[in-house]
């Protein structure tokens, strides 16, 4: 029963304008290959400093700055911009949605009534 309502939200969750203004931004940040390239590249920047911090070393100022230039790049793309707006609206609905279901949890958590549907 838990499962089919589970299933229930997931549908409309995927008819809110907040998840297909998200989906449309990954599609399109998918589809742009000067950002990929870009994301690709900061990856790998952010994976050397990781490396270097793993090792116990100070990373030299050069990564970091090349590391810091690549995400000032990114961030600065207006199809990154769109990805990231969206992200936080759909994380909104999300909050407001799971702070219902945590609502509902106490409630029925409260409740001397079993209820099976």
């Amino acid at each position: 029963m838990i499962e089919d309502k589970a299933i229930e939200l997931g549908r409309q969750l995927g008819q809110t304008e907040e998840y297909k203004a998200l989906k449309r931004a990954s599609e399109r940040l998918r589809a742009d290959a000067e950002a990929q390239q870009q994301l690709q590249e900061l990856e790998r920047l952010a994976a050397e400093l990781e490396q270097a911090a793993r090792a116990g070393s100070e990373p030299p100022a050069a990564d970091v700055e090349r590391y810091e230039r690549a995400a000032a790049t990114i961030q600065a793309s207006p199809v990154y911009q769109s990805m990231v707006a969206a992200q936080a609206n759909f994380e909104k609905l999300m909050a407001r949605v799971n702070a219902k279901i945590y609502e509902g949890m106490q409630k029925g958590a409260a409740s001397p009534i079993i209820t099976l549907s």
